[in-house]
């Protein structure tokens, strides 16, 4: 047994995340080129401030002051940030030139918030810029020197003098293999099979095996989950409030079960961009456009007219990045302020491109068959007409005692001021009291057919004996009771009556049901005014919005024993608090017997009929947006600012490709629906070269763990060139020869002797090629995140297999208070024994075992996952309760004559040696079957693979 994780001690070297350099490339690094190289680069002709933005370094050094020109984590520190935001005097960035746009400045600002990620750590790129005669941008080849994947692999390692080395023992295939194809280990028995077949005829064997497991349901969720990363998708909308997304799994299995179909990946893409077009009533496809809407997105609302057209803005530049990433490898978000500063792509371009979802609103909607419809409406129509039928009488009956109110309401002289949020007072014959109510009877925003609601921020009780003072203050000794209409897991204490009474004027009381106020003093108080406020500031603050309804018809009750209330004030006399509040009130007086009995059963048989309604099952519903037509052309915006529209663009295909690829064009005013499935055509065509070969790439990267470009996302001037160029377009043709079809493609690999090849180490090849881009060795890998947490369940004999779909479990706590919170949770139950892909993945929860193996967040796409090792990791698979409850259920599966034996089986799918099973017995004897067990899961050779 190799030496166990948990002895590591070294601390690795910070490794940025993939996010974050995504972030850098496409938010940071051209905005850094256009505006602040000419001055701040080893290549401006005259170097200003003596200040270079062109390395990490640069920036860290700063100018002539000596001091970081950033400072990570603290934009406004940032003396950087502070010039382009025109703070400094005579530093204005850019000079003599207007303020950058906001939305480019609240880039950088995050940017530095997320501690400056910045990979320019080695040579300075140049701003040089690609034209359409970049390799990616190329015709796929169409003949080829080689015939198969291991002759091209082959030739590049005779050009370095490199050998491939020898097949690969039967164990370390299938195991390889199995965690490639299906993300879980082989079993103990698959494994002696295999390795039987292998030795009588390895070829047959291995091919029936590839087969086997590409014909597993657990292809679908393994490689589903890589495309998922691919696609950005998580289950909360992000930003400030995050919340949690119930109804986007329908997605998530919409990707697997597609995968697990084979279904050709241009119809999967094209279904992406268009699915409820292609599929419309068919619920299985038409989910498929979700993708869309999985991203990130800012529903705070916020009402600037600004602000709004930036929110927008941001919102589809998310759809755009996605698109172009995920199917093209292009980066054309940074063209969104201006010309890409590194490929091809003009400003105009970007903006055809969101032409096409200019129509698409984040959001749920009624996802079903057209049978499910008509089913659903037959059901309904009786009731609703019904309902309307009721309603009208309901709605005649109460007009006409609504009329007769009016009049009454115009004769009445009100006597007293009409309540004021700020403060109203109520005054009293001085009374002894031990306990007061405010029994609350309606409040400023409630209506006839609602229940009391509305807020209270101060409550107090005045003394009658002189100097008065506010007796019901909880410093005092009172305490206040009352329901509260909301809760907050994450703080008990908030909207509680007792806020009441605290003597500030901040946080309220959110009045519940019943909505009473009681309060009691430590002793009897004479007493004989009252006063209620429902603000936060003075009178000049306008905080109507944050301020809520405040009670306006109310009764002050007071009582010695708790139990006998007299009443001693009450809204009698005040004008009412609008026109509809006096009607309202009026009417219970002048309504008559019969009109009250009918309007009674009116209102009965409406409740009942609504129950009707109620028990009819809805039409499923999924978060997979709404389409609605653009009101008008889209505008280029200057800069990127929505505040500077420039001239309008017709929905079409990027000119980058128009040499090797049909273009496209649609009117201004085109449906949004045909916008987007002419681009989903346009994407997928034979004769786009970009997307097979992105999407072979992807393929070929989770097979080797890197592709044959390892920038995956980006085949444009700022990624890398392919190690092997032929072969990448060999296998591109492969997938159209298949009809854009994955698994002969991955069959076609995996029966290659690269990938069958031993990952044996050797110095002198390494001293050739360290990383193995060259395939002289499978080059060996941890396991993903998703892969241990699954494999520790499968080596304890607890991972469920079924259900596979359907709404995901948690393994975090999930509170909403207007913003939402996500513990982690200490005790992971049988309930969340299922594999890893179908945990609800929201945005910056934080999962024990998960994101210590670098599980992404994903709030950008991951393409290619970060891959650290860190202390945190063997502490956790040491001590997690999550590995303990997995290293007992481990012991329990052994037999008590030889626990070794078998459990080096289950987890390693080997015997132990002589050597290993001597020590392990002694282990036993001295701390037991579950501790060895423990150290057995957290072994490195539980979670690597050669």
């Amino acid at each position: 047994m190799k030496p166990v994780l948990f002895l590591l001690t070294v601390f690795s070297l910070p490794v940025l995340a993939a996010d974050d350099i995504a972030f850098f490339e496409q938010k940071v690094r051209p905005v850094l080129v256009e505006h602040c190289y000419s001055c701040h680069s080893a290549e401006a002709k005259k170097l200003k401030g003596n200040l270079y933005l062109d390395s990490k370094a640069g920036w860290e050094k700063g100018g002539d002051s000596g001091e970081p020109s950033i400072i990570p984590g603290r934009p406004e520190d940032s003396l950087l940030i502070r010039s382009i935001r025109h703070l400094e005097e005579d530093l204005e960035m850019p000079p003599k030139k207007p303020r950058l746009p906001d939305a480019v400045i609240a880039d950088l600002v995050t940017w530095v918030q997320m501690g400056a990620p910045d990979p320019r750590t080695g040579a300075q790129v140049e701003a040089k810029r690609a034209d359409k005669s970049w390799w990616s941008l190329q015709p796929l080849g169409k003949t080829f020197a080689h015939k198969d994947v291991d002759a091209f692999i082959t030739a590049r390692l005779d050009e370095k003098g490199l050998s491939q080395n020898p097949p690969a023992d039967a164990r370390s295939l299938i195991r390889r293999m199995s965690y490639d194809v299906t993300g879980l280990p082989p079993t103990p028995d698959e494994v002696t099979t295999f390795a039987a077949a292998f030795q009588a005829d390895p070829d047959r064997a291995t091919a029936a095996l590839a087969d086997r497991l590409l014909a597993s349901p657990q292809y679908g969720e393994q490689w589903g989950r890589h495309w998922l990363d691919v696609v950005r998708f998580g289950e909360s909308n992000g930003f400030e409030r995050n919340f949690i997304i119930d109804d986007l799994w329908p997605f998530r299995d919409y990707v697997i079960r597609s995968i697990n179909d084979d279904k050709p990946f241009n119809q999967f893409i094209q279904e992406h961009l268009a699915g409820d077009v292609i599929g419309k009533d068919n619920p299985a496809v038409e989910v498929a456009s979700a993708f869309l809407v999985a991203g990130p997105y800012d529903d705070v609302g916020n009402q600037d007219p600004v602000a709004k057209k930036n929110i927008r803005a941001a919102t589809l530049d998310d759809i755009i990045t996605a698109t172009g990433g995920a199917f093209l490898g292009l980066t054309i978000n940074c063209a969104r302020c201006h010309h890409h500063k590194f490929d091809p792509i003009p400003t105009e371009d970007y903006y055809r491109l969101r032409a096409a979802f200019e129509g698409v609103v984040h959001g749920r909607r009624v996802v079903a068959s057209a049978e499910q419809r008509a089913a659903h409406a037959a059901a309904m129509k009786p009731l609703v007409e019904k309902q309307a039928a009721l309603t009208k009488d309901k709605t005649a009956l109460e007009a006409s005692i609504e009329k007769r109110a009016k009049a009454a309401l115009a004769q009445q002289k009100p006597t007293r001021p009409k309540i004021d949020p700020h403060g109203t007072d109520e005054s009293f014959p001085p009374v002894q009291a031990r306990h007061l109510r405010f029994v609350i009877q309606a409040t400023t925003g409630d209506s006839k057919d609602k229940k009391v609601s509305g807020r209270l921020t101060e409550f107090q009780v005045w003394s009658a004996t002189k100097p008065d003072h506010n007796v019901a203050l909880a410093s005092h000794g009172s305490t206040a009771a009352g329901a509260k209409s909301a809760t907050a897991e994450d703080f008990p204490e908030a909207y509680g009556p007792h806020l009441c009474i605290d003597g500030s004027l901040g946080e309220q009381w959110f009045i519940g049901n019943p909505a009473i106020l009681t309060l009691t003093f430590p002793q009897p108080e004479s007493i004989n005014r009252i006063t209620f406020i429902n603000n936060r500031g003075g009178k000049d603050m306008d905080d109507s919005r944050a301020r809520g309804a405040t009670p306006c018809e109310y009764e002050v009750q007071v009582s010695m024993d708790g139990k006998t209330w007299q009443t001693v004030a009450s809204d009698e006399g005040r004008e009412s608090w609008s026109p509809a509040h006096g009607i309202a009130k009026i009417s219970q007086q002048i309504i008559t017997p019969e009109e009250k009995s009918q309007l009674t059963g009116l209102k009965k048989q409406i409740a009942t009929v609504q129950a009707a309604i109620t028990a009819v099952p809805p039409l499923p519903q999924a978060w997979v947006g709404n389409h609605t037509q653009p009101a008008g052309p889209t505008l280029v915006d200057k800069g990127g600012d929505p505040m500077k529209p420039g001239d309008p663009v017709q929905p079409a295909s990027l000119q980058v490709l128009d040499q090797i690829t049909p273009a496209f064009e649609l009117p201004v005013d085109a449906p949004q629906s045909e916008r987007r499935l002419a681009l989903a055509r346009w994407i997928t065509s034979d004769e786009n070269a970009l997307t097979a070969r992105v999407l072979a790439n992807r393929v070929w990267q989770y097979h080797f763990g890197t592709g044959l470009v390892d920038t995956p996302s980006d085949f444009g001037y700022l990624g890398s060139q392919p190690t092997h160029p032929e072969l990448l377009d060999y296998l591109a043709q492969r997938l159209l020869h298949h009809g854009w079809k994955l698994k002969p493609l991955h069959r076609e690999i995996l029966l290659s002797r690269s990938y069958r090849q031993s990952g044996s180490y050797r110095q002198e090849a390494a001293q050739a090629d360290q990383d193995a881009r060259l395939l002289w060795r499978f080059p060996p890998r941890r396991l993903t995140a998703e892969e241990i947490r699954d494999t520790l369940l499968a080596t304890a004999g607890q991972l469920r297999l079924t259900p596979a779909g359907g709404p995901g479990f948690r393994l975090y706590k999930f509170t909403q208070n207007n913003v939402s919170t996500y513990f982690p949770l200490d005790a992971h139950g049988p309930e969340t024994y299922r594999r890893a892909v179908y945990h609800q993945n929201a945005r910056a929860s934080v999962v024990d075992v998960l994101n210590d193996f670098d599980l992404p967040d994903i709030s950008f796409a991951s393409p290619r996952r970060a891959n650290t090792t860190t202390p945190l990791q063997a502490l956790t698979l040491l001590n997690h309760s999550f590995t303990l409850d997995m290293a007992t259920a481990l012991a329990s599966r052994l037999q008590e004559a030889d626990p070794v034996t078998e459990a080096y089986a289950l987890a390693f799918q080997r015997l132990p040696t002589p050597k290993e099973q001597k020590a392990a017995a002694a282990f036993i004897h001295i701390h037991g079957t579950t501790a060895f067990c423990r150290a057995l899961l957290n072994a490195n050779e539980l979670i690597y693979l050669e």
